[in-house]
């Protein structure tokens, strides 16, 4: 059975996240596949005093995408063709996943599913950086020697995000979408079961008459540790 090469997908033009395997122009193929991936990945706590502990207690504030590093090797000195090809062919493949498109109304850097053998896709996210170290080169000075250092770091839509995550605790902060006909007052019932608790969501969002909320306004609901 042959080698299945790592592959990095790209995201494809248009307003929805759509990718293609079996489109070339969307696809890198690895030359040669990677010995070691690294992923990390950091939470954010922040410290809560409270009265007759030694150690403050500590709140979940919200945590950091995940960040993908693999380093990809490109050589085409040993080609069998005299004329040897440059390996600038590969890495500005790369460098093109840094620059700016054009997807829907939104103009930003694609986003990149990386796929290999039985992990099938195991990481989405956007190149955040990228270091290409060329070690060989001919007398003309063509590159035919490289390394490429990619970090990749997680992306995920909002709606997506929102389905992964169980946000239905009162000690999350939120957002809030308001629909027609709601109130501060059904808000915080929904929220925190308490109508009278909606002075703190008019504090967060700057709100002096809480009479008038206009459909579609996206309000932030604070975790009721803090209110």
């Amino acid at each position: 059975m042959a080698l299945k090469q790592l592959q990095i997908l790209i995201e494809l033009p248009g307003s929805k996240l759509k990718f293609n395997d079996k489109d070339p122009n969307h696809v890198i193929d690895a030359m040669f596949n990677p010995n070691k991936l690294s992923v990390s990945r950091s939470a954010q706590w922040q410290n809560q005093q409270v009265a007759k502990r030694d150690n403050p207690e500590l709140q979940f504030t919200g945590a950091e995408p995940s960040t993908l590093s693999v380093e990809l090797f490109f050589d085409t000195y040993d080609s069998p063709s005299k004329t040897k090809k440059s390996v600038r062919t590969y890495t500005n493949k790369l460098h093109e996943l840094t620059t700016v498109k054009q997807h829907g109304d939104k103009h930003r850097p694609p986003v990149c599913r990386l796929a290999w053998g039985t992990m099938s896709v195991f990481f989405q996210g956007v190149l955040q950086q990228l270091q290409n170290q060329f070690t060989l080169f001919m007398d003309d000075g063509t590159p035919v020697r490289a390394t490429s250092t990619c970090t990749f770091k997680q992306w995920k839509s909002n709606t997506s995000d929102l389905k992964d995550q169980d946000l239905m605790s009162a000690d999350v902060a939120k957002a809030w979408t308001v629909k027609r006909g709601q109130t501060l007052a059904s808000i915080a019932t929904y929220e925190y079961g308490d109508p009278r608790k909606w002075r703190p969501i008019a504090q967060a969002n700057g709100i002096d008459d809480p009479s008038r909320l206009t459909p579609g306004t996206i309000l932030i609901v604070p975790a009721l540790r803090n209110i």
